[in-house]
Parts: structure tokens; sequence; C-alpha cells
């Protein structure tokens, strides 16, 4: 008969029980290092660039420090916060960031499927078209603000009047419609960057899926309304948070067009806080507009991008 052996108060190895890492294990692990030491640059570059200045920002929106008050820098704590929130103007150049943003975004969006349905299809002179379609947006921002400023909506020598002075038309677009004018020009800027994104799109469709349903006899609507729009929401969508993440730092063209105003009708958070900040001097409370403004877009853009990567991918974004 086989005799049970205990093992109670058997002497057990240190590393008896411990999960073993094999010779595999390591190498796997040494080749992850390996592979991902060249991004380390990057990764610390991006760390001062961005993290750093930010958390200057964070302990400046903290202090009560004007330029022209020599001495006057102290300890407010979340005084400036308060300040930015009791502040009407601020109130009201955040309605102008957000119709800059919506109006822009939203126009570019309808003009850039019109051009990318047009360039789908195939003509005489098509990469020509698409290279001028595309040249706007390949200028400078300053250089496109002045060459609206001057050239387009000047009240003396401006193509825009110009063209409406047969109709009687003739007025002074950047003094009347400050915040209509910068928008036309973002969105004449911004439309080609939609074009070519949803022209992306509409070339990764399949084309059997298409000349499928119109041989069961689907019209061109119906077949835009049932195929081609669904599978270019990801695209659409994506543009949308991508334009409206780089418009909120908008400052190029509300500068060099309407400096914000007259008064703060035109202004965005990005001119005004610069206005805080270089001409009020006001250090402490243009940083603590600062910090509002990157918390309320990161809020924003990461609710945005979890509903992108889930219509991508049809899952929740991992946590």
């Amino acid at each position: 008969m086989a005799t049970a052996v205990s093992t109670r108060g058997a002497h057990v190895p240190p590393d008896q029980g411990r999960p073993v890492t094999s010779k595999k294990d390591q190498i796997s692990r040494a080749e992850g290092w390996r592979r991902r030491g060249p991004l380390l640059p990057a990764l610390i570059f991006m760390i001062v660039v961005t993290q750093v200045p930010f958390v200057f920002t964070l302990y400046y929106s903290t202090q009560s420090w004007n330029l022209v008050r020599p001495g006057s820098r102290r300890f407010v704590g979340f005084d400036n916060y308060v300040a930015v929130f009791g502040d009407s103007q601020f109130w009201t150049v955040t309605l102008n960031t957000i119709l800059l943003i919506v109006g822009t975004v939203i126009i570019s969006v309808v003009l850039g499927l019109i051009f990318a349905l047009l360039l789908d299809r195939k003509f005489l002179g098509r990469g020509v078209v698409r290279t001028l379609l595309i040249t706007p947006f390949l200028v400078t921002p300053v250089a496109a603000a002045l060459l609206w400023k001057t050239s387009l909506l000047s009240p003396t020598n401006g193509l825009v009047n110009w063209a409406l002075s047969p109709f009687g038309i003739h007025t002074d677009w950047l003094s009347e419609f400050p915040l209509a004018s910068v928008m036309a020009e973002l969105v004449w800027q911004w439309t080609p960057f939609m074009m070519l994104l949803i022209l992306a799109g509409l070339q990764s469709m399949p084309r059997d899926i298409q000349e499928a349903a119109r041989v069961d006899g689907a019209t061109s609507f119906r077949l835009f309304r049932e195929l081609t729009l669904p599978h270019l929401r990801r695209f659409i969508e994506l543009g949308t948070v991508l334009g409206a993440i780089y418009l909120v730092n908008t400052f190029d063209a509300v500068y060099m067009m309407t400096s914000g105003g007259p008064g703060v009708a035109s202004s965005n958070l990005s001119y005004y806080i610069y206005q805080r900040a270089f001409l009020g001097f006001d250090i402490g409370q243009a940083a603590a507009m600062g910090v509002v403004t990157v918390i309320g877009t990161i809020v924003v853009a990461s609710l945005a991008l979890r509903l992108i990567f889930k219509s991508f991918t049809g899952t929740e974004e991992p946590a």
C-alpha cells in the first residue's frame, strides 16, 4: 500500500511558487524596448514642448501677476478662475469661438463633400482642378488672411464689392460683418482638407456594391443616401473633430483681419488670451483662461474621439 508523504513543515525553496520568467520572455521584453527606444527622443521632446509649459501655466494661473505693477506677484489660489468665470467678455468670446468653429466646420464639410463627389468622377482636366482646389490649404494662414483683407474684402478696392456693385451692394465687410468675414476666410482654407479626407473615403468604397445597386434600379440620390453617405460617415466625423481641434487655436485670421474688433465682436479665445497677456499684461488671468480653454478642449475632443473610435472599430475604446 502506497504511503502518503506529508509536506507539512518541509522546507520550501524561496523561488518555488513564483512565476518563472523564461529566456524567451526576457528576449521579447528586450526586443520591445529596442523597438520603443527610437521613439523616446520624440516622447521627451513632446513632454518638454507641451507638458512642461502647461505645468508653468498652471502655476501662473494661481498667481496675481501684472507686469506693469512691479512687486504685485502673489499667490491667490483660484481667484483668477473665479474672475475668469465672472468676466462677461470671456463668455462673449467663448460664444464667438463656438460659432466660428461650428460654422466653419459645417460649411467646410458640406463644400468638401460636394467637391469630393465632383472629383470622384473622371473628366478632362481633373488633375488640374484637384490641384487648384487643394491650393488654399497650402497657403500660409497669415498670407491668406492678408489676401482676404486687402484683395477681397477691402471696402475700396475689394473684389467682392466689385462683383456685387452691379446689384448696388457696397459695404465694409470687416467692420459690419467681422465674424462672418473671418469665418469665410477659414472656410476657404479648410474646405480643401475636408475635400481630401472625404475623397479618400470615396475612393476606398467598393465599386461592385455601387454597380450592383445601379443594376437593381437604384437612383443616384438613393445610392448616395443608402450607400455613400453611411460609408463616408466616419471620414466626415474624423474631419469634423480634427478641424474643430485646430480651429480652437485660430489666431492668425482674427489678428490680421479684424484684430478682434469692433469691440470683441470677432474675438475668439486665443486672441482674447493674447490681449489679456500681452496688451493687458495680466499674466495670472491669461494663464487661467488658457487652462480653462485647454481643459474644455480636452473634454470635448476626448468624447468626440471616443465616438469616432467606436464608429471605426464597432467597439468601445479600452479604458
